[in-house]
């Protein structure tokens, strides 16, 4: 029994001890094919190889870069201000030739069309108070201070009052008519102030932007000839600034023919209801031509 148990225990100790010689065997053998892969991993990943990713580290600045650039596009960089910043001085001036007409011409439009609704307004109280008074002189002074009316009238009695001398002469009608007349004309004058003016700007404006045309693409093409390139972003910009030149007189020219035909149309209409009360008045002058002369 004991012998057996001895066999065993040495069959046991040498089997561990053919483990223990085994095991590095084969740990060996095991870190040999780990080396290659450890080495082919090496070699696939190689630490300067690395290096390519790196760049992706600046993508967000050059996305912000193309944002701000996207951003400074969207204000045009070939507008009116680059226009007047880039321009010479025949340029600048043809735009304040156009900014000046503009200006006019709105100024213009604005005052005429006031004062024609100052005549209308005056023709109402004159048919309403005016043919009511009692004489022409009371109906005058019941009229407002600057009224067309009442120049008129006040220019009859003057005339009526002033028939003596070389001009008892001539025939009181006559005389009498033709004072009212030309106290209509200067009325008519008056209200025609300033649509020479307008017929001047519609007229010329467009000259004038087609001249800073002209201007701004020959000093395009010079400047294009001495950079010895004519790609489109070079052609673009100044012959587009120049363009604006003609958009600038067109703008300036339209509104100012419209305004005078318009403005034209409805002086006539104003002048219809002077001249009614001129003729309206030379009737009653003459009328009382017999009170006058008896007093």
């Amino acid at each position: 029994m004991l012998k057996t148990t001895r066999w065993a225990t040495l069959a046991a100790l040498l089997m561990v001890a053919a483990s223990a010689a085994v095991t590095p065997l084969v740990s060996k053998a095991q870190g040999q094919p780990a080396a290659p892969a450890a080495s082919t991993a090496a070699t696939a990943t190689p630490a300067p190889e690395a290096a390519p990713a790196a760049p992706a580290a600046p993508a967000a600045p050059a996305a912000k870069a193309n944002g701000a650039k996207g951003t400074e596009m969207v204000e045009n960089p070939y507008g009116l201000e680059a226009l007047w910043r880039g321009s010479d001085w025949v340029a600048k001036g043809t735009l304040i030739i156009l900014a000046i007409m503009s200006i006019g011409s709105w100024y213009i439009i604005v005052t005429k069309v006031y004062e024609q609704y100052k005549l209308g307004r005056d023709a109402r109280i004159a048919e309403k108070s005016f043919w009511s008074a009692p004489s022409v002189k009371q109906g005058a002074d019941g009229l407002k201070d600057g009224s067309p009316f009442r120049f008129i009238a006040e220019s009859g009695l003057e005339a009526q009052s002033k028939h003596t001398g070389l001009l008892g002469s001539i025939n009181l009608s006559d005389w009498v008519s033709a004072s009212i007349q030309r106290a209509i004309d200067n009325v008519a004058s008056r209200l025609g102030d300033g649509l020479a003016f307008l017929a001047t700007v519609g007229s010329t404006a467009p000259f004038v932007g087609l001249f800073g045309t002209v201007w701004g693409i020959y000093h395009a093409l010079t400047a294009i000839g001495i950079a010895g390139q004519a790609s489109i972003d070079r052609v673009a910009g100044p012959v587009g600034e120049a363009l604006i030149m003609t958009a600038i007189g067109l703008a300036v020219a339209v509104p100012a023919v419209l305004g005078y035909n318009w403005l034209i149309r409805r002086n006539k209409r104003a002048m219809e209801d002077v001249r009614a009360f001129g003729a309206d008045l030379h009737a009653v002058l003459m009328s009382a031509k017999p009170a006058v002369a008896k007093a």
